[in-house]
């Protein structure tokens, strides 16, 4: 048994399908299916349950996949770990977000106050940052929902309310506050399926027996002021926007939601089991030492906030 037989075999498992795996690895369908049998008959048993072509891992093969799992982590962290230790900065830390506006002034302060770390950003949904976190591809997320998965850790960074915003001059420019059912046949601007403000805006109108209206489905978050401002539908948007003055940039009319539970949770999730680079702990206890609305671009003329 050798480390490639069990990488082919993590792989094979989590697509339960040779040929997609072969592409993934970069090896021949045959010699990838001669690696798995081999690897079958050291251990003294299946470890899929095969039907013609299709292959399904069966319960030998889930219980040897968690220790799999468990000793490649172990070592990709031990590889981690002796490259942070060779650099002369601080190590690498990656951090996912479901838009990159949430978080960019808090990767541009930390930036600023430790300027030899190793940032590396990606954008993804619910979906992609629970497999990211399980395949150690980042060592955090900062994420608008509850992410699945076992041993994660979270802290909440934010609580805030969540607005309705409709384009200047539309019927409901300079309402105080509206219910789902006031806007039940307005169309929407929205994001996909996954993302926290459609999960949202679904959950809202399936508690009245309704379903949204949708114009626009996009994947920026971000993108959605712009496109309600355009006069392309209203949307709901975080109180942050708000407090940040993208009215001068955007301009929208803002109304309060008569809706329970109308309010966004921003977290800060991490494997508990992975390993942390020196930069990673750092973004950490920046990250949830103080109020995350404070996280600000430093002011160059007064130094480092």
């Amino acid at each position: 048994m050798d480390l490639l037989q069990l990488r082919y075999f993590q792989t094979v498992a989590r697509y339960e399908h040779i040929s997609r795996a072969a592409e993934e690895l970069r090896v021949a369908q045959p010699s990838l299916s001669r690696t798995i049998a081999r690897l079958e008959d050291e251990l003294g048993c299946p470890l899929f349950d095969r039907h013609g072509r299709r292959i399904r891992l069966n319960a030998y093969g889930v219980m040897f996949l968690r220790h799999v799992d468990r000793a490649l982590s172990e070592l990709d962290d031990g590889r981690r770990a002796l490259g942070d230790a060779r650099e002369t900065g601080l190590g690498r830390v990656g951090v996912a977000s479901e838009t990159l506006l949430t978080i960019t002034h808090l990767l541009g302060s930390f930036r600023a106050s430790y300027p030899r770390a190793d940032v590396r950003l990606h954008q993804s949904d619910a979906a992609e940052m629970e497999r990211q976190l399980r395949a150690g591809e980042v060592d955090f997320c900062v994420a608008s929902q509850q992410l699945a998965g076992a041993r994660l850790d979270a802290v909440e960074l934010l609580r805030e309310e969540v607005l309705l915003a409709v384009p200047l001059g539309h019927r409901l420019d300079g309402r105080e506050r509206v219910t789902i059912r006031d806007i039940a046949d307005e169309p929407f601007v929205s994001t996909r399926p996954g993302n926290w403000q459609r999960s949202l805006l679904d959950r809202l109108f399936a508690a009245e027996g309704l379903t949204p209206v949708l114009s626009c489905e996009g994947d920026e978050p971000g993108a959605t002021q712009d496109m309600i401002s355009a006069g392309l539908g209203i949307g709901l948007i975080p109180a942050m926007s708000r407090r940040l003055g993208t009215q001068t940039l955007v301009p929208v009319a803002w109304v309060h939601m008569d809706a329970p539970d109308c309010f966004r949770t921003l977290s800060l999730v991490w494997s508990r089991d992975a390993y942390l680079s020196e930069a990673a702990l750092r973004f950490r206890e920046f990250t949830t030492s103080r109020p995350f609305m404070t996280h600000r671009l430093p002011d160059p003329r007064r130094g480092r906030p």
